[in-house]
């Protein structure tokens, strides 16, 4: 019965993305996709002001119907007449339908406090879209039931399939606004967020955060333990990420506007229990010569150089740790071995006992670009100690002078032709080789090509390089070739392929002549 319902919403995923392909050449590639994710968020809020109207008038509340109240204490946008998908619908093929869904937008902004700044403003009108193309994607969306099947977050899913795919669709360079969603699931399972403060400071559309929510209801621990803090420089995303937010229910503190990270800090007296990021890679002149030079976030370390914001990111991200925070967060693998400050700062960092595992994921995992990237782990408490969680015990060992290293550039499996990500299993496994090199008495080893613990004098002794392969061993699998078995092995695979050539050029000649026009060679 699942797969039948997993079944049909990957046919509503795949209607809609065709209907809103359809959008292209009437508007922008890099716009549609702020069009699609504006309507499936109204069609979602009507649908839920639509139950909940239901409801109070099932209980005889009809005197309620109209007070945002009676709507808003069940996490339930109020809708006014002219923002409810019925009367977008009514009005689908009028000529002025852009309009009227700018004003419906607007006017839910304006009656719902935690939507401030959330969804697009006289977007529609802007755009001179051609009118039938607008009302066969309203008519697409209209047939979804977004309260169908509650349990299957019809409306997630759709979510994160389009921001997924307009990720794929605008290619290298674009798509910054999302992380694969398996690489968000392994950052997930490694810091493991149960409780506390979460921070992303270049949180994209919020993938980090949705993803921290699954990982709890799926270790049955509870959401409200956490609360969401987050910060995004681009304005759109920034709108983005509170839409998807919205739509799932996750209530979050991203700061009052988008800005930047380092110029202005949203949140400069945080302290996170948790840190998950996919900050830009290698960002240059993120900073001019004479700005941030006193910066508190980089109190007791080198200033971060102003031609890659790489150790910017790490320092921001470390200043705003808890007593016993973690943070999970990917970089290009440059900054594993930078020089310069980036050396000094690196350095510290080592000696200060905060980098816990490095791991080298596999390429093609980004939409945005084929680069080798890394996973970082820094924790600020790596001491003994015993951690309950709601299904799990951390009987963590004293790992002050250890780091982990991992190298998965041979794990992955296919996505989309030209993509790689990671199964579950693959993140199961991944995840648990990590807190078993975490915990006492455990059975952790190093394996060849996978997994290193290194101490601190082992790193002092590559002048403090956090590259991988300069630690986990590698396999000369080339050394105990057997020359003549090898040379058998290809001649007996040269001669299939021969055989089958010769057998394709006998069947072709055949057809040719059979058809009277036999090739002479």
């Amino acid at each position: 019965m699942a797969k039948q319902t997993a079944k049909n919403t990957k046919s509503i995923e795949e209607t809609l993305w065709d209907s809103a392909n359809k959008l292209r050449g009437t508007v922008e590639s890099s716009e549609y996709k702020h069009v699609v994710l504006a309507l499936i968020f109204l069609k979602f809020t009507s649908d839920k002001f639509e139950e909940r109207r239901q409801e109070l008038v099932a209980e005889g509340k009809d005197k309620y119907l109209e007070m945002p109240e009676f709507y808003n204490m069940k996490n339930v946008f109020f809708l006014a007449e002219e923002s409810r998908w019925s009367y977008i619908i009514a009005n689908a093929k009028q000529n002025d339908i852009s309009l009227k869904i700018d004003t419906a937008l607007h006017t839910v902004e304006k009656n719902n406090a935690s939507l401030k700044g959330a969804l697009p403003d006289n977007y529609f009108s802007r755009l001179n879209m051609d009118v039938s193309k607008l009302a066969a994607l309203l008519d697409t969306i209209n047939n979804i039931d977004t309260l169908k099947d509650k349990q299957q977050d019809i409306v997630g899913r759709v979510y994160e399939y389009f921001l997924s795919k307009f990720a794929l669709a605008e290619g290298k360079g674009k798509g910054e606004f999302y992380t694969p969603k398996s690489i968000v699931n392994l950052i997930a399972e490694m810091i493991e967020p149960y409780k506390g403060v979460i921070y992303d400071p270049a949180c994209g559309s919020g993938g980090m955060f949705v993803q921290s929510m699954k990982f709890i209801q799926s270790h049955h621990g509870n959401t409200k333990d956490i609360s969401i803090y987050g910060q995004e420089y681009t304005n759109t995303t920034y709108k983005l990420a509170k839409m998807n937010l919205a739509i799932r229910g996750i209530s979050a503190n991203l700061g009052a506007v988008a800005a930047d990270t380092f110029a202005k800090d949203q949140h400069p007296d945080l302290k996170a229990d948790f840190i998950m990021a996919n900050p830009p890679f290698n960002q240059k002149d993120w900073r001019a010569s004479d700005e941030l030079t006193d910066d508190p976030r980089w109190k007791g370390y080198d200033l971060p150089p102003t031609s890659n914001a790489n150790y910017a990111w790490i320092l921001n991200m470390a200043s705003k740790l808890s007593e016993n925070g973690v943070a999970g967060f990917i970089l290009a693998n440059g900054a594993l071995s930078g020089g310069g400050e980036e050396y000094k700062i690196r350095k510290k960092l080592i000696e200060n006992g905060v980098v816990e595992a490095v791991v080298i994921l596999p390429r093609s995992m980004f939409y945005t670009t084929d680069i080798s990237v890394t996973l970082w782990i820094l924790n600020n408490n790596k001491t003994e100690r015993v951690v309950k969680h709601p299904d799990e015990t951390r009987n963590y060992r004293n790992r002050k002078d250890e780091i982990l290293f991992m190298d998965l550039r041979e794990i992955g499996e296919p996505f989309e032709k030209k993509f790689t990500q990671f199964s579950e299993d693959h993140i199961k496994e991944i995840a648990g080789t990590y807190h078993t090199w975490q915990q006492k008495n455990s059975n952790y080893k190093d394996i060849p090509e996978y997994c290193y613990s290194a101490t601190l004098e082992n790193v002092k002794s590559k002048d403090y390089s956090l590259v991988p392969s300069k630690y986990i061993e590698f396999v000369n699998r080339d050394e105990n070739i057997d020359f003549d078995d090898k040379m058998k092995s290809l001649q007996a695979e040269f001669t299939e392929l021969l055989k089958a050539e010769e057998s394709s050029k006998k069947d072709l000649m055949n057809v040719f002549k059979e058809l009277g026009y036999g090739i002479k060679l």
